[in-house]
């Protein structure tokens, strides 16, 4: 009896699969999360409102907190792309 080949490796179109299912479940948004001073958060949310303006891509502060050592710990969201 011949030695049959192997199948070919999955995990490639096991990580195209996931990266898709997280897309969609992110609703076609793009998220960053930072953790800068109180100053450089306020910059790099700037930086977003004026990269990507609001009305155009409900570019938002989606969370944040303040941590010791006055840190700020936030996520920006935005669309991924304007209609």
């Amino acid at each position: 009896m011949t030695n049959l080949p192997k199948p070919p490796s999955m995990d490639g179109l096991k990580k195209r699969i996931r990266q898709h299912r997280q897309q969609q479940s992110e609703g076609g948004f793009v998220r960053e999360h930072y953790c800068l001073s109180r100053e450089e958060a306020r910059a790099k949310a700037r930086e977003w409102f004026e990269s990507y303006p609001k009305a155009a891509y409900w570019t938002e502060v989606e969370s944040w907190r303040v941590l010791s050592g006055d840190r700020i710990e936030f996520t920006m969201r935005r669309l991924s792309s304007a209609d």
